[in-house]
C-alpha cells in the first residue's frame, strides 16, 4: 500500500526523532506533529500493520527497513524542497510553510528533476545570479 500524506509525515517524523535521539516516544511525535497522543497511537499501530514499523503495546516502537528506507528518502524529499525554495528566491519565513504545502503533491520523478535543477544551480553560480538579476528586474516592474 502507498503510504498517504499523513503517513509520511509520521514516518518522516519517528525517523527524525530516532536520528536525533535514538528513539521515538508517542509524546515527542504527538508534540512535533500537533496531535493527540492516541492519534498517534493509532497511526504506529496502522504503520506497524502495514510493516512501516514494529510497535509493541507499552515497549515502544521502532522502524522496519521498509520504513528506514522511506524515512530517509522522505527527509531527502523536505531539505531538497527547501533547498530548492532558497535556490529560487523564496523568502525564508515561507520556505517551510511552502514545503508543507506541496512535498506530498509532486510525483517522485519530479523531485529528481527538482534535485537536478538544484544541483546545476549549485554547479553554476553564474546562474543563479542571472535568476536573481531577472527576479529583481521583474520586481521593480511591479
Amino acid at each position: 500500500m502507498t503510504p498517504t500524506p499523513s503517513m509520511e509525515d509520521y514516518i518522516e517524523r519517528i525517523y527524525l526523532l530516532i536520528e536525533d535521539k535514538g528513539y521515538a516516544r508517542v509524546s515527542d511525535i504527538a508534540e512535533a506533529l500537533d496531535v493527540h497522543p492516541s492519534s498517534v497511537t493509532k497511526m504506529v499501530q496502522k504503520l506497524d500493520k502495514d510493516k512501516y514499523l514494529v510497535y509493541e503495546k507499552y515497549r515502544g516502537f521502532g522502524l522496519t527497513p521498509k520504513g528506514k528506507k522511506l524515512g530517509k528518502r522522505l527527509v531527502y524529499r523536505h531539505e531538497l524542497l527547501e533547498n530548492f525554495l532558497k535556490v529560487i528566491g523564496v523568502s525564508q519565513e515561507n520556505i517551510y510553510k511552502d514545503v508543507e504545502g506541496i512535498e506530498h503533491h509532486l510525483s517522485w520523478d519530479a523531485i529528481d528533476r527538482i534535485g537536478d535543477l538544484v544541483q546545476f544551480f549549485e554547479e553554476n553560480p553564474a546562474s543563479q545570479e542571472r535568476l536573481r538579476d531577472i527576479q529583481n528586474r521583474n520586481s521593480e516592474g511591479l
